[in-house]
């Protein structure tokens, strides 16, 4: 427990280099099974996803998301997620582009040649106005430092939900629970706040998220959603929309800093293919080395790190069996790192995201948003903001890692960077 609690990463990876891929363990009471092998993670997360449910970290995640997609089982998650899905949709997503690329010129607009800037705040500040604008089409970008703070709160405070007996603790007048009651009351004065504008203003569809939340029926006609179900699955969106996308570019500047001849191709495309005008929707399939570019940098730094299960029956795993009620874990995090799909996995290297390279290697080899009936329904959205963020602020500027800045990866939930990351501005 304390060796998991202290270094997760370390742990799981040190897991995978000692005993292979499938590792038995127990964490307190709980029988833990670490699986690092393409086809077993392909068994638990699709083939036989029936016989698990979230872990217990996503289920203790109920204390603030509610019922939303990430923390909801069944037959009404499937619902849910039939009701959100078409938020998601081909069309939807061609109008999101021009969002993301406004937000990213504003964002690049703002910065100064020689200017020392925490990336990872400015990245979660663009990603937070976009998911605001998008889904929501609310401005928010007034906000992101105050919903950064309740998000930080929350988010640190999930440690100490895993804990055993974490049920009471968090009845306790402890400093780490009055911060994370804070935080979920400003998140919910937001979300809430964004509900009530928009059923007073007597507006039916605004032709986003919201407005599918709130008009939503099932296909006989009935059961809408009440104003708590609307508030679960929007904060739900509302955060997953924007930290991992936040995480994920914040590693992606990083490794393009200590990488120049990666970035100078990444460059070169960029210039080429948009000619000095800002990119959209259509530019998308020609920025092939930039959408490679963010893959590695998933690769590396997969903003989930970590996927947890529960089993609700007896599972055979290759020729392990798993008995009902045990945990099983999977990683992104470390199955990227595997040298026998990705040698020398250490080094950022964005040819591995040719289509030949891709082909040759196991679907769950890489899968950074999951997979199975419990995919991250905003993958799609993901990709096209992360590559356009990064086409329009590469068009301007690149970014030098600041010589004092100290960088390691801080797995909660996402895989954040414990001590931000400091970077120089300097023009192209």
């Amino acid at each position: 427990m304390a060796a998991f609690r202290n270094n997760p990463l370390k742990f799981l990876s040190g897991l995978a280099r000692d005993y292979g891929d499938v590792v038995y363990y127990k964490l307190g009471p709980a029988d833990v099974y670490f699986v690092n092998d393409p086809e077993l993670i392909r068994e638990v997360l699709v083939m036989q996803d029936r016989k698990f449910t979230k872990s217990r970290a996503l289920q203790r995640a109920r204390v603030l998301l509610g019922d939303g997609l990430l923390t909801s089982e069944g037959s009404f998650h499937m619902r849910q997620r039939r009701l959100v899905q078409p938020a998601f949709h081909r069309e939807r997503l061609m109008a999101y582009s021009k969002v993301m690329v406004e937000y990213a010129l504003r964002t690049r607009g703002r910065w100064t040649p020689g200017s020392t800037l925490d990336v990872s705040k400015e990245m979660m500040q663009l990603t937070l106005s976009v998911v605001g604008q998008t889904l929501f089409s609310a401005d928010v970008e007034g906000e992101a430092a105050q919903v950064g703070e309740a998000l930080t709160s929350v988010l640190e405070m999930f440690n100490m939900l895993l804990l055993p007996f974490s049920e009471y603790m968090e009845k306790l007048p402890l400093p780490s629970v009055k911060r994370f009651e804070r935080g979920r009351k400003v998140l919910d004065d937001i979300i809430y706040g964004m509900i009530r504008e928009r059923r007073a203003s007597g507006v039916q569809d605004q032709g986003d998220l919201l407005s599918m939340l709130l008009l939503a029926k099932d296909e006989d006609g009935s059961g809408g959603m009440s104003d708590e179900q609307v508030r679960d699955e929007a904060l739900t969106l509302f955060l997953a929309g924007h930290e991992t996308t936040a995480n994920a570019l914040t590693w992606t500047w990083y490794l393009l800093s200590q990488n120049p001849e990666c970035e100078a191709r990444m460059h070169a495309e960029v210039d080429e293919v948009l000619q000095g005008r800002e990119p959209g929707w259509d530019d998308l399939p020609n920025l092939r080395y930039t959408e490679m570019v963010l893959a590695e940098s998933m690769r590396i730094y997969p903003p989930v790190w970590g996927i947890g299960r529960m089993s609700t029956e007896a599972v055979q795993l290759g020729n392990v069996e798993i008995g009902p009620k045990s945990i099983v874990v999977v990683s992104p995090y470390v199955m990227h790192r595997n040298a026998k799909y990705f040698p020398q996995p250490e080094r950022f290297d964005p040819e591995r995201w040719t289509s030949e390279a891709k082909k040759a290697r196991p679907q769950f080899s890489y899968f950074p948003f999951g997979g199975g009936s419990r995919l991250c329904i905003g993958e799609r959205f993901a990709w096209m903001e992360g590559v356009l963020v990064l086409a329009s602020i590469a068009q301007k500027w690149k970014l030098r890692l600041d010589p004092a800045q100290r960088v390691e990866p801080q797995p909660i939930i996402t895989l954040r960077t414990k001590y931000g990351m400091r970077m120089k501005v300097e023009p192209r």
